[in-house]
């Protein structure tokens, strides 16, 4: 018999069986997908280290939890600084003086900020949906160019239909900065993430290739607590009806040049193209291989047996989440957790505490 049953691998579940692992408890993982880490796992294509379900960079502004995941792997110091294409013209990102100056050939804060002003005047109020929250922000110009294309791509809703929460923490400074996160510590695992996720799996019994749906009463029966970080919905078979989600579909090629695109990932910020990024891999390593490994992220409305990436946070979708939530509150040994789980968007940082804070609950 195990204290634990824990589905799902991904970053909070690995956290999650560390930690009880730690406590003295007797944990097992199981793993839909043939293979540890979840959307964090990488591996190695030739002789690239790959992010196969999208970039990820890892940051936090917290020192408790950059020391906790510095147990487990050394990190690279990678700095993300993503640049957008709209029909050719390159800009920077986070919106910055680099991104105002190519946009209207200004050169100070000063003129940057008069420009963003009045062109934010056009919304009165507190903005109705995303269209107006963007445009409160960073004015007219820079909505149209890179902001309204990319976002309906990536959403599969107008701007004008989609919250204004979505878009309410948009990056916008006022100096030459190109470092998308303010946060003190960023970094990728020199080894990736898989490494990552297997040290933290060590000495923890794991099974890949597991359904959980497909062996309930099984597994069930193996542990006295489970650790559920699959789709809240589909646990209690969407008998609320199903949440929504965005998808997710990547293309990958190899190319035999050093350099392909010169950067680790570019937006593509208009409507005729009609993938969302484009991922240089090697770049998150600083590679010289003589090849490279391009990967293309195309948005999908999700549907059942494809992988769920974006929550779709809006009324509709929180208050049936919320039908579900009071269901979980029900289960007497069972706990509901991480992105799929609570229904929410999680950084990585974000995740882990989110996983601490679960085992200080279980086991406190």
């Amino acid at each position: 018999m195990y204290d634990y049953l824990i589905v799902g691998s991904g970053l909070y579940g690995a956290v999650c069986a560390r930690e009880l692992t730690d406590l003295g408890k007797r944990c097992l993982v199981i793993e839909k997908r043939d293979h540890i880490a979840g959307n964090i796992y990488t591996k190695v294509v030739d002789e690239v280290c790959v992010h196969v379900y999208g970039a990820h960079i890892f940051h936090t502004d917290d020192q408790a939890i950059w020391d906790y995941v510095n147990r487990f792997a050394e990190f690279n110091n990678f700095i993300n600084s993503p640049i957008a294409n709209y029909r050719g013209e390159i800009y920077n990102l986070p919106f910055n003086m680099n991104t105002f100056s190519r946009m209207w050939k200004v050169a100070t804060p000063e003129e940057a900020r008069a420009i963003i002003n009045e062109q934010r005047r056009e919304v009165r109020g507190e903005p109705a949906n995303l269209e107006e929250q963007a445009i409160s922000l960073v004015g007219r110009d820079i909505y149209e160019k890179l902001i309204r294309d990319y976002t309906e791509k990536q959403w599969g809703k107008p701007c004008n239909e989609l919250p204004a929460f979505i878009i309410r923490r948009l990056p916008v400074r006022f100096t030459y900065d190109n470092n998308y996160f303010n946060d003190r510590y960023q970094g990728i695992p020199v080894a990736g993430y898989t490494a990552l996720v297997e040290s933290m799996l060590k000495g923890i019994e794991v099974r890949c290739g597991v359904d959980y749906h497909e062996h309930k009463q099984e597994l069930d029966g193996l542990a006295k607590q489970t650790i559920f970080t699959g789709q809240i919905d589909e646990y209690y078979g969407y008998r609320f009806g199903a949440l929504e989600w965005r998808s997710l579909r990547f293309e990958s090629e190899t190319h035999a040049v050093e350099n392909y695109q010169g950067v680790a990932v570019i937006n593509y910020t208009d409507a005729e193209v009609a993938y969302t990024r484009s991922i240089e891999h090697k770049h998150f390593a600083f590679g010289t291989q003589p090849q490279t490994v391009v990967t293309r992220e195309y948005p999908l409305a999700w549907k059942q047996g494809l992988d769920a990436y974006y929550p779709v946070n809006d009324d509709k979708n929180q208050q049936r989440f919320q039908r579900y939530a009071e269901l979980s509150k029900q289960e007497n040994s069972l706990v509901f957790g991480g992105r799929l789980g609570e229904y929410r968007y999680y950084d990585m940082d974000d995740a882990i505490k989110a996983a601490l804070t679960t085992i200080d609950k279980v086991e406190g």
